[in-house]
């Protein structure tokens, strides 16, 4: 997958109410994660619905799992992460011109 189809994804996964909410209390965790239930009883969500939202920012290499013993450790992957807001970033405030093609 081309560097594009990576950032559209994470901001697709993003793009969700409850999976942002889901991220950015994951980024509130740091490093050491939160498992299923922590999150489920931080949004008040069950479990099912919970594991739908997580897969979405899995898939989209937002979020790490990790099982430990019977839980399974969710952690934000903070270089995709990084990735995704110098996307967003890179070019600010640099200017925009148009062609005669643009104009056309």
């Amino acid at each position: 997958m081309n560097s594009n189809a990576s950032i559209a994804l994470s901001l697709a996964a993003l793009g969700h109410e409850t999976r942002l909410a889901i991220f950015r209390l994951l980024v509130r965790a740091g490093d050491e994660g939160l498992n299923v239930g922590e999150i489920g009883q931080h949004i008040d969500m069950a479990a099912s619905t919970l594991a739908h939202h997580l897969k979405a920012l899995v898939d989209a290499g937002l979020v790490i799992q990790e099982r430990q013993g019977r839980q399974i450790l969710n952690r934000v992957d903070y270089g995709a992460m990084r990735r995704t807001v110098s996307f967003l970033t890179a070019e600010c405030c640099v200017g925009v011109t148009l062609t005669q093609e643009d104009v056309a």
